[in-house]
């Protein structure tokens, strides 16, 4: 007997309405007709079931604090062709002096409600780590990993937003974090002051993530300067290391100013160090090359990044939602297109994040969505909440 059978259910790759048996978590059988009885029947009415949605960026620490953390910082960092983003950071820096555990997991918690009721299921949440804010954003998400554990994956990332040789102290805290729990080791390079510091600043958290058997996750060329190299620097790290498959960066903004020769040669870089990306082009007017990257093979996500901080001020953790924008920005508004943005906040997502069995087929994780369209077109199009969502096999 299934634990649930989701019936007349439409599918990315059938054309026929199926059912979709589920059970202790996984997704059993799929067929046009699954006579096997279940102690729950969902009817899809036609609607289109897929994938739960991936989250493959968002400061969970940060969420809701834009009016403590100011304007200053979001007006530095989105215009004058973001060369003013180190600044920006410095602006957003100082109210981390109040970062406590209590308002921050209260914030977070609003947010992991978002994200399941938007279908979310898995979120890399990144936590501050630095002189000011101390471990607060750590403890605060690690007990909100703890407590949604059964409707939301946080990888909790343990990030030092301000940097690691600007900040002494930060790599004995980074690596107090990871001794605390943390998932993933965090990095953003590109914001020391000499190439020689950005490259000690990769080696030292790579370093950690080798200690520690930890992913790696970091910002990179987050900047309107094409000198910003700091992609570079972590691929060759990486194929030192040998830590392909468990490597992401993040928006690496610099590579559309990026000469045309230099980034071909990059891109067989990324590819051999087994990098996956992820992009959130609507918090910035810069952002990764998606089309080629794809084109090449290398997974690329989309992330929310913020939700009402310093960064960008609005923000649902609402994936269609990102995809919608995502489609303007970057031009993709084909239907191949967005069967590729949908993918993006799903499968490929779920791919860039180590996720290994997130798909819809016999074996895959039951962590599953029944929209409120018939097709992705139209998913994206109107970004509605899901009709039900699925973690685990258990409907939420």
């Amino acid at each position: 007997m299934y634990d649930i059978k989701i019936i007349n259910a439409k599918t990315r790759n059938s054309s026929k309405l199926v059912s979709i048996g589920i059970i202790k978590g996984k997704i059993a059988d799929i067929g046009e007709s699954l006579p096997e009885n279940a102690k729950k029947i969902i009817d899809a009415k036609g609607n289109l079931v897929t994938e739960s949605f991936v989250n493959g960026h968002l400061h969970l620490c940060k969420v809701y604090t834009l009016e403590k953390a100011g304007q200053k910082a979001l007006q530095e960092y989105q215009q004058g062709g973001m060369g003013n983003a180190l600044d920006s950071i410095q602006s957003a820096s100082e109210f981390k002096t109040c970062y406590e555990a209590s308002w921050i997991a209260e914030n977070a918690r609003k947010a992991c409600e978002l994200a399941v009721k938007h279908g979310v299921t898995h979120i890399r949440a990144f936590a501050d780590v630095d002189s000011k804010g101390k471990l607060e954003g750590i403890k605060a998400l690690l007990k909100v990993r703890e407590e949604y554990k059964q409707k939301v994956e946080l990888q909790v990332v343990a990030f030092p937003q301000d940097g690691v040789l600007r900040e002494p102290g930060t790599k004995d805290l980074i690596e107090e974090a990871l001794n605390m729990g943390t998932d993933v080791v965090g990095g953003i390079p590109w914001i020391e002051y000499t190439k020689e510091n950005e490259q000690e600043h990769v080696d030292q958290m790579c370093e950690l993530a080798e200690k520690y058997n930890k992913d790696i996750s970091m910002l990179l060329d987050d900047v309107g300067d094409a000198e910003e190299r700091t992609l570079e620097m972590l691929c060759k790290k990486v194929i030192e290391m040998g830590w392909q498959g468990r490597v992401t960066a993040q928006h690496c903004r610099a590579m559309s100013l990026y000469p045309e020769n230099y980034f071909r040669k990059l891109v067989q870089l990324a590819k051999n160090a087994g990098i996956g990306f992820v992009t959130d082009p609507h918090t910035g007017p810069l952002h990764l090359r998606v089309k080629d990257l794809l084109k090449a093979g290398i997974p690329v996500a989309l992330g929310q990044d913020d939700i009402a901080d310093a960064y960008y001020p609005y923000g649902e953790c609402n994936m269609l939602q990102v995809a919608f924008l995502a489609s303007h920005l970057l031009w993709m508004t084909t239907f191949e297109d967005m069967e590729e943005l949908y993918s993006m906040v799903t499968t490929y997502a779920g791919k860039v994040l180590g996720l290994q069995n997130h798909i819809l087929q016999e074996g895959g994780d039951a962590d599953l969505v029944i929209l409120q369209d018939q097709d992705v077109y139209h998913a994206i199009w109107h970004h509605k909440e899901p009709l039900a969502v699925i973690k685990d096999g258990k409907l939420l």
